[in-house]
């Protein structure tokens, strides 16, 4: 266990298989990111490049009003976004980050 004094590291070393708790960091981080897009313009997803199938899914959980269908759908957000390309991501968040 680590204690809160110490860093994580930076990077996985080549080669070395991800632990658990890094894959599910990395899968909260994408529902975060994704939960930031469902409140973002609508009309403007389409302009960030992200695949139609995820872009339906964000419009989709906009409409939803029940806590744990909205729940659901954001795990779902966050599954598609697994699939984009690191450096996309990489570029979302520094878009978004630049309009706040």
């Amino acid at each position: 266990m680590r204690r809160p004094d110490e860093t994580p590291p930076a990077t996985v070393p080549a080669g070395e298989p991800w632990s658990k708790t890094r894959r599910k960091a990395e899968m909260a981080a994408l529902r975060a990111l994704g939960e930031t897009l469902v409140g973002f313009d609508p009309a403007k997803l389409p302009e960030l490049g992200l695949p139609e199938q995820l872009v339906e899914a964000i419009v989709a959980a906009r409409r939803m009003t029940k806590h744990g269908a909205r729940r659901r759908q954001l795990h779902y957000v966050g599954k598609l976004m697994r699939g984009v390309e690191p450096e996309a991501i990489e570029a979302l968040k520094l878009l978004l980050r630049e309009r706040r």
